[in-house]
């Protein structure tokens, strides 16, 4: 019998991604052709891209939303699985199991799906189908095993509540914080992981001002490359192609994974990442870094226009209520007492801010991208 409190931590790994879209084509391209991965056409109405042996990782269907409408996560075993749903049952929340079709599109075993933040449907499953089919991919290869196949960033309005939910369902642990003030607004990016990765998830919000100013429910997706050759190769593709570029090559301050982020034709952004750290649990403790960058990650042909939109976004965000699943939230987890700031990265920091004021670049490196 299982016991919904057992902690599940380290049996959870970011699966898969599931986005609705109405361009295929242009996916299709920006997918296989750009970014390298496996593509697989299945149908009018669906395809699907592939990092390694397993036979699904990003589904993608047609439809309007122009956007992420499921995460899918691995679960090591059925007792792990049991107890989550187990939880979220306690909870009052409905789980639903998967049809034969949903359970075959995802190449898994066993799935389970419940209501997750911001719309954005949870699913958990056990045993993915591996594929016997060699890869056709114009990389190495992509990092997944135990920790997962990279992690997905959200902005939000109630971060503690977001906190709350994936601490509940998951037991998400913080591993740091980042601290970053754009154009004088000031934002806090909250990094939560289920296991040896550095972070699954990361949590953006704006500090004083609950808006949100990114109109897709992700902000953006990342996956790791193999090799820093695998990312400067990508990275050039992107170029060539015509895909938008929204910020150029840099390394991150916590995570120190050097990496781009591209824009995707539905709108969000895609980061191609390589050599993130690992986290000790014996020797990890959370800290609170200044900027997102120590170098690089400058925006790429942002302009007028793309502000605005943002300021759209924002102003729009006012007027709604963002889902956060109260009863899996509950009163979310507020934070600690504040952790000491990386010092190492606080001078290059603020260097970086005078040198883009120099050359006129507003927003700075790094704006609302966890």
């Amino acid at each position: 019998m299982t016991t919904a409190t057992a902690s599940v931590f380290g049996a959870v790994h970011l699966g898969y991604i599931v986005i609705e879209t109405d361009r295929f084509a242009d996916w299709r391209r920006f997918g296989s052709d750009a970014i390298g991965m496996h593509h697989d056409a299945l149908s009018h109405d669906l395809m699907r891209f592939r990092l390694d042996d397993q036979e699904c990782r990003f589904l993608l269907r047609r439809g309007p939303a122009e956007d992420v409408v499921a995460t899918g996560w691995h679960i090591d075993d059925h007792t792990s699985l049991e107890r989550i749903e187990a939880r979220i049952r306690a909870h009052g929340v409905p789980v639903v199991q998967g049809t034969e079709e949903e359970t075959a599109l995802r190449g898994v075993e066993r799935l389970l799906r419940f209501p997750g933040p911001k719309g954005i449907t949870q699913e958990i499953y056990t045993t993915p189908t591996l594929s016997a089919e060699p890869l056709r991919m114009l990389t190495s290869g992509f990092v997944t095993g135990d920790s997962g196949m990279g992690h997905v960033a959200i902005t939000s309005t109630r971060p503690a509540r977001l906190r709350g939910y994936f601490n509940t369902v998951f037991d998400a642990r913080l591993t740091d914080c980042i601290d970053e003030t754009i154009s004088g607004v000031k934002l806090k990016i909250r990094f939560l992981r289920v296991n040896e990765r550095h972070h699954s998830i990361a949590v953006a919000a704006t500090q004083g001002l609950p808006v949100d100013p990114i109109r897709t429910r992700v902000q953006h997706l990342n996956i790791q490359a193999a090799t820093l050759d695998d990312v400067a190769r990508s990275y050039q593709r992107v170029h060539e192609l015509g895909f938008d570029m929204a910020l150029s090559v840099g390394q991150h301050t916590n995570d120190k994974e050097l990496s781009y982020y591209a824009r995707t034709p539905s709108g969000f952004e895609w980061e191609v990442g390589w050599n993130p750290l690992v986290i000790d649990e014996d020797t990890w403790e959370p800290t609170t870094h200044q900027g997102i960058s120590v170098w690089g990650h400058l925006p790429v042909g942002q302009t007028i226009v793309d502000k605005l939109a943002q300021f759209r976004a924002g102003a729009r965000s006012l007027t709604r209520t963002e889902d956060t699943v109260p009863a899996l939230s509950g009163a979310g987890i507020p934070d600690e007492a504040p952790a000491h700031r990386s010092p190492e990265v606080s001078s290059l920091f603020h260097t970086r801010q005078a040198d883009q004021a120099d050359l006129g670049i507003e927003g700075g490196p790094g704006h609302e991208r966890p």
